[in-house]
């Protein structure tokens, strides 16, 4: 069983909630959109401690060093059985800046050619709403404990 780590990076807008969410690259996700977003992530190597893991893996696939204080908002199951630990951070920045790893493969399937992909080919910020849509569904639970916990803190 494959156990990821990532980061649920969040701002107010407009006295309004938003989440950042990343979209894969690669010719698999190429024309997926609703349900094809994710928090950004990654597998937890052998020993390797999971909050360090989910900063590296943001680091990667964003560019951006994440800044605590982290909030654990526990761990989600993938539908192909995949465990996800997250925690939220809260910071701002300029989605379509950001740039992620690559990644190669080949494409296209047994062509023999090597080409190179990005990670991630894009970032955006979404309301609850918004990630409501454009989130995989098993995901998208992190982003409503984010909710629910920033409310409970807000009184």
């Amino acid at each position: 069983m494959k156990i990821s780590a990532g980061l649920l990076m969040h701002r107010m807008r407009d006295d309004q909630l938003e989440v950042l969410l990343v979209h894969p690259g690669g010719p698999f996700w190429i024309k997926k959109d609703v349900g094809a977003w994710f928090i950004p992530k990654g597998e937890i190597a052998a020993g390797e401690d999971p909050l360090t893991a989910a900063q590296r893996e943001f680091m990667e696939e964003t560019g951006l060093a994440p800044t605590g204080p982290f909030l654990s908002l526990g761990r989600v199951r993938h539908k192909n059985g995949k465990i996800v630990h997250a925690w939220a951070f809260e910071a701002d920045c300029d989605a379509t800046t950001l740039r992620s790893n690559t990644f190669t493969m080949e494409w296209p399937p047994r062509s023999g050619q090597q080409m190179e992909f990005p990670e991630v080919d894009r970032a955006a910020f979404f309301s609850i709403t918004g990630a409501h849509e454009k989130m995989y569904p098993p995901e998208f639970e992190l982003a409503l404990r984010l909710q629910d916990i920033l409310r409970k803190q807000d009184g």
